[in-house]
């Protein structure tokens, strides 16, 4: 009973320790939004959002790319150039200030997440003024109205001319959009589906995944005039937002009277209808012409290095938490092996990809200098660090007694018995099991691409964006794992059959 409650109070220790970055954030939090909620009577007496971002003489926008012609990425000469007249916007902006643009490319439901986490100065990003969204971030004056239109198969034209008429299909749109309340809100019997690009929508549509698609007009005419398979027309939906506008930090009055001022001259001399709305079309015009998947090898071999360095880097700092941990579990100090059996049952019930959010947008909140390359390498490193932790046990506890009591026979202390004895042996026994944790931890370093990292799953997604073209990257990239995890295993074998002739 008592250790029951020893290793209790230790859950609490760890979970506090944990919780604290989050807790520290929902505090700043709730303090930056309690002045903004009264800005109609009261201005804060500080505000250096416009200020810092002078001082550090870069605007970081945040986005999501593969929206046209809001934004989307296209490839000049080998490299990705974020386009779209929301990217002309950012631009512009960034010019205004006086500052350089830094643009951050993530899923789009993320981009709030980061936008109070201090990860990104602004997004823009196709975003809807809504009263829930109002309550977490601020807005800057609307600069684009649309309708919704639906993105269907041409040769469904004639079946659909109304949204009712989507009752009891299965419609797709973007995870954290609004367009995800109005299906659920306007069609009955409907099946939403949600996922993260915009293009995988498209690709899913086109794969016969979905009966169509909703999204703002503008961006339905520009996939269907660039597919001739498919075809857009108006939802008659009611639209309730006031329309698209900048992402702003709550009380961040100062930056957000500098971006109205770029929206004010925007909007008079109607630079998105006029110029930047052209300029896009170019761009998709270009792209449908003469971008193959082949001519993308490039971003596939980008893809291929920071894979392979998340890998290398994340395995290093893995096995050397693996070890420690391991330790700690075997220790008889009743406080190292509580913290060790609690690290290890915490990380291992709890997935991945929430731990990968959650130092990136949680803990680089308090560290808001910290990349997302070095954030995805961390969780991952922490991740493989628990179950690395408990293949070195499992390895150690395999070996008889009789080996260590021999050692210290002979005079050998306990850390020369460890040293020379003991882990030379258990590395031999759980060699097949390390090996197997490192090919799954070259796999599992996709889900970094969530936070923005540019590893192969990444670049994968922005040649399926630019080419609409979903199967054959996709197959490119598997193949290109299979050759990476096939080359890793024969690797691990020839140093297994060393092992077992030394």
């Amino acid at each position: 009973m008592k250790q029951l409650k020893h290793y209790l109070m230790l859950l609490t220790v760890l979970a506090s320790i944990i919780l604290a970055p989050l807790t520290a954030f929902a505090n700043s939090s709730a303090a930056s939004s309690t002045p903004a909620s009264s800005t109609s009577t009261a201005t804060p007496p500080t505000d250096d959002s416009l200020q810092k971002i002078k001082q550090k003489g870069v605007l970081v926008v945040g986005t999501s790319a593969g929206y046209p012609p809001f934004e989307f990425t296209t490839k000049k000469d080998g490299k990705t150039e974020y386009v779209g007249f929301e990217m002309s916007l950012a631009r512009q902006l960034a010019k205004d200030l006086g500052v350089k643009l830094e643009i951050k490319n993530m899923d789009f439901d993320s981009l709030l997440v980061a936008l109070e986490s201090h990860k990104i100065d602004v997004a823009i990003a196709g975003i809807n003024i809504t009263p829930e969204r109002e309550k977490s971030v601020d807005f800057s004056k609307t600069y684009h109205k649309g309708t919704k239109y639906f993105l269907i198969h041409k040769q469904d034209k004639d079946k659909y001319k109304d949204y009712m008429d989507f009752k009891g299909k299965t419609v797709g749109t973007e995870n954290g959009a609004m367009e995800y309340a109005m299906i659920k809100k306007y069609i009955p019997d409907v099946h939403e589906k949600g996922l993260a690009k915009w293009s995988s929508l498209v690709i899913a549509l086109q794969a016969h995944k979905l009966d169509g698609v909703l999204m703002d007009s503008a961006t339905a005419k520009a996939f269907a005039q660039n597919n001739s398979d498919l075809y857009a027309f108006n939802s008659h939906m009611k639209v309730t937002s006031d329309g698209v506008a900048v992402a702003l930090p709550k009380g961040a009055n100062s930056l957000k009277a500098a971006v109205n001022k770029t929206v004010d001259k925007v909007n008079q001399k109607d630079l998105i209808n006029k110029k930047w709305l052209p300029e896009a079309a170019k761009y998709m015009q270009t792209s449908q012409k003469t971008n193959t998947v082949a001519s993308y090898w490039t971003f596939f071999v980008k893809g291929v290095k920071y894979t392979l360095l998340i890998t290398v880097l994340a395995v290093i700092v893995g096995f050397l938490i693996g070890v420690l941990f391991a330790l700690m579990r075997l220790s008889d100090n009743k406080l190292l092996h509580g913290i060790a059996i609690c690290y290890i049952e915490f990380i291992r019930g709890t997935p991945m990809l929430v731990q990968i959010m959650f130092v990136y947008f949680g803990i680089g909140a308090i560290i808001q200098s910290m990349p997302a390359l070095v954030a995805g390498i961390i969780a991952v490193a922490i991740n493989s660090g628990a179950y690395v932790a408990e293949i070195i046990r499992s390895g150690i506890q395999s070996l008889p007694l009789g080996q260590t009591e021999a050692a210290r026979s002979l005079g050998m202390t306990k850390q020369q018995t460890f040293r020379y004895i003991i882990m030379p042996q258990a590395l031999k026994n759980i060699w097949p099991a390390l090996g197997n944790e490192f090919i799954t931890l070259l796999k599992d370093s996709s889900l970094v691409s969530t936070i923005g990292v540019t590893e192969l799953m990444y670049q994968t997604q922005l040649v399926q964006a630019d080419t609409y073209k979903g199967v054959l990257p996709l197959f490119i990239t598997m193949m290109i794992y299979f050759f990476l995890t096939f080359t890793l295993t024969r690797i691990l074998n020839h140093f297994e059959k060393k092992f077992k002739h030394a």
